[in-house]
């Protein structure tokens, strides 16, 4: 790479040297040497021999060039644009490893030109110690300011701490974060103020000028940089103050990472800020690229042994975290940060000290810029996935009379919003991720979304984003009208059973075409052609209604059933020879709950006969045997005042629709006489109203006496020889009860 870099340098002059020389030659020529230079380049252009010969000299110049690239060793160089990062980043290691002896000995020169003949800068060891002094007096005139003013706001601190912990309101995140923005803006104007009152020193009670003011200046820049730096720790780990930290550790865990980081960032920020600088110009350039190299060597063992040190302790606080989590994202991405904080740590500080190697000249710039930029980016998206997760967590509640009217919409509502949070929180997460790239130069989002393609790919997600809420809040609506239509407490009342079918039917339906018309229109905008698409579902629809006969014949005739309304949801039916409560209808079958509790599903291709046990009224239809001995008007007349007592039952009188028909006597059968009665009821009553009627038939008969019939068995004992049955000594069961009786 250098040897390339002065080959080109070497061909530059050359051709500069080249052009001078002809351009000198050529304006000697010309008879006005005070012409301006321009002219002179114009009458060189215009000349035909001059402008040859120099065109044959930038030739030659070239040919040198191409034969010097062409030469063993040149081909890395010239392909070295071309190279992997990784491959750069090994050579320009091997690099610096192989000119580590050179810097060493500028290095010991320096040094050695130091205690021989003074500092570089050429000033007198007095006037250096002079000047040490007075920076000396500044750097403690400004720590002295800085203390004061942190002591002067601390009632501050307590205060904002304990609004944040225990004042009022419903947000807790919302109170904490406003108690840490507040104290972090008081922390930075401390900062400034110690800032302000260090350059006022300087300049009025000093009065130095020159390399002065130059130190004086490098140590106020490192002193507001790095304090600002330990002002955003102390908003994660602040020791202090409870309240106005926003990392959830303890006490102790908080005091110990705050010293931590602070030793760190101040070890750090005013080594590569103050001294190296001050070195650099004191004593070398090449004194201050070693004292750089050795901070941040330091620097990167300091914080490895930190990290190894609590790789442990830490990992399982995370996974302690993890599992009380109660959205199952966070709980993920604890476990997965428990398990690879320390190599992340570790692969951060190792990309730092990389880059201080390479480019020790803007490395701490590079670093710190892509370091703010990252935690930016990372607390924001912490603070809007925060703010997502409790909004995701929290139940949306309606008020009563919307829940009486919508009965479904607050379910709904906290079954689609909450997934829509997800989605964007996931979106915000990926947007943190390729930013945080950006400022580390993996990737360019800026170049990426002004490119044809990014725009592309962020409209079409931007329009695929709009056309599904669209479509949600349009299936959202529609549902909570048909919802309000079949709500019972909606001013229009309940809904007839035909009705509820039909609109179930619309339901379901308009969810079908919704979710056809939504894929549709998302395919066409992320820009699939969907006319093939519609030709080839025609094509298969009618190969579908070929090869299909019976499910077309299913819906054909279900869609008859439902114009000549035969049954509706609810009614008890018997379809395909199933006798059952329609549970479910559809457009191609129904489906049937039995007496036993079976669930049946009946295709109505294989339904010829519909009968329909709650359509209009019903009729409970009784018949009542008698013996032949008893009255038939009177039994009659008992029926009569069976049903009565019926009618009269609070439970049943709603139900019963006219007064009872008595058919007669409708059979005289081997052991009874029959009597027919029928009672007309609500639909679906019948059953419940013949139970409680039976119950009462067989109440008064027994109170009248009369004799329901059942069968009677005769016992025949046979015959002797003479013709003369055995007598049966039935009185034997009463005696034996009487003397049962007698000896208790």
């Amino acid at each position: 790479m250098l040897r390339k870099r002065l080959t080109h340098i070497t061909s530059m002059l050359l051709i500069f040297l080249a052009f001078m020389a002809i351009s000198t030659t050529t304006s000697l020529a010309q008879s006005n040497q005070d012409a301006p230079a321009y002219s002179t380049l114009a009458d060189l252009l215009e000349n035909e021999q001059s402008r040859e010969k120099l065109i044959q000299e930038l030739r030659s110049l070239a040919a040198k060039e191409s034969e010097q690239l062409a030469a063993p060793g040149q081909e890395v160089a010239a392909t070295e644009a071309k190279a992997s990062l990784p491959r750069r980043l090994a050579e320009t290691v091997s690099d610096f490893a192989g000119d580590i002896g050179n810097r060493l000995e500028q290095i010991w020169s320096a040094l050695a030109a130091v205690f021989t003949s003074g500092p570089g800068t050429g000033e007198d060891m007095g006037a250096l110690v002079f000047a040490l002094f007075n920076l000396g007096l500044i750097i403690l005139a400004v720590i002295a300011a800085f203390f004061l003013f942190r002591r002067l706001v601390r009632p501050l601190f307590s205060r904002l701490s304990h609004w944040s912990r225990y004042g009022g309101g419903r947000s807790v995140l919302l109170r904490i974060l406003t108690a840490v923005i507040l104290a972090a803006a008081v922390d930075i104007l401390v900062v400034v103020l110690a800032y302000i009152s260090g350059n006022l020193i300087a300049t009025f009670a000093l009065g130095e000028t020159g390399a002065l003011n130059t130190r004086i200046a490098l140590f106020l820049n490192a002193f507001f940089m790095v304090e600002l730096f330990k002002a955003a720790i102390r908003m994660l780990f602040s020791s202090r103050y409870a309240g106005l930290r926003l990392v959830p550790i303890g006490d102790a865990e908080a005091e110990y990472w705050n010293h931590c980081l602070a030793r760190l960032s101040g070890f750090v920020g005013y080594g590569l800020l103050f001294i190296v600088p001050m070195i650099s110009k004191i004593l070398s350039a090449h004194v201050g690229q070693g004292i750089n190299l050795i901070i941040m060597v330091l620097a990167f063992v300091y914080v490895l042994s930190i990290v190894l040190k609590n790789r442990g302790k830490l990992g399982e606080a995370l996974d302690q975290r993890a599992h009380k989590a109660s959205l199952g994202i966070s709980r993920i991405s604890l476990q997965f940060l428990a398990r690879i904080w320390h190599l992340a740590a570790i692969a951060y500080f190792l990309v730092v000290l990389v880059i201080t190697i390479i480019r020790p000249g803007d490395a701490l710039s590079v670093v710190m810029l892509a370091t703010v930029k990252t935690l930016v980016y990372a607390g924001i998206g912490l603070l809007l996935s925060g703010i997502l997760s409790q909004l995701i967590g929290r139940r949306i509640v309606l008020s009563k009379e919307v829940c009486d009217k919508l009965p479904l919409l607050e379910n709904r509502l906290n079954a689609y919003i909450p997934n829509t949070l997800k989605v964007i929180r996931a979106f915000i997460m990926v947007g943190v991720v390729l930013f945080i790239l950006d400022a580390w130069g993996l990737f360019d989002f800026s170049g990426w979304y002004a490119s044809p393609g990014g725009r592309s790919l962020m409209g079409k997600i931007f329009s695929v984003a709009t056309i599904l809420v669209f479509a949600t809040a349009v299936w959202i609506a529609l549902a909570s009208v048909i919802e309000h239509y079949l709500s019972p407490k909606t001013g229009q009342g309940e809904p007839n059973a035909r009705a509820k079918t039909l609109i179930s039917l619309f339901r379901s339906a308009l969810a079908i075409t919704l979710i056809l018309m939504t894929v549709m229109i998302v395919l066409a905008e992320i820009g699939i052609n969907i006319g093939p698409l519609i030709a080839g579902a025609g094509v298969l629809g009618l190969a579908i209604g070929f090869g299909a006969q019976k499910l077309v014949q299913d819906i054909i005739t279900g869609v008859f059933i439902q114009v000549e309304n035969a049954m509706n949801t609810g009614d008890v039916v018997t379809a395909g020879g199933i006798t059952g409560v329609a549970e479910r209808l559809s457009i191609r079958s129904v489906g049937l709950r039995d007496l036993s509790g079976t669930y049946h599903i009946v295709p109505f291709s294989s339904v010829d006969t519909i009968s329909n046990f709650m359509r209009d009224f019903a009729f409970h239809v009784g018949e009542y045997g008698i013996a032949y001995r008893e009255n038939i008007d009177e039994a009659i007349s008992h029926l009569r005042a069976a049903f009565d007592e019926l009618a009269a039952d609070e439970e049943f009188k709603d139900y019963i629709l006219a007064p009872l028909e008595v058919s007669g006597v409708i059979a005289l059968a081997d052991s009874s006489v029959n009597i027919r009665v029928r009672i007309m009821t609500a639909p679906g009553m019948q059953w419940a109203i013949g139970r409680a009627y039976n119950r009462l038939v067989k109440i008064h008969f027994d109170a009248a006496g009369i004799e329901i019939p059942f069968p009677h068995t005769t016992m025949y004992f046979g015959q002797d020889k003479e013709g003369s049955a055995p007598p049966a000594y039935v009185h034997m069961v009463q005696k034996k009860k009487i003397e049962e009786e007698g000896g208790e």
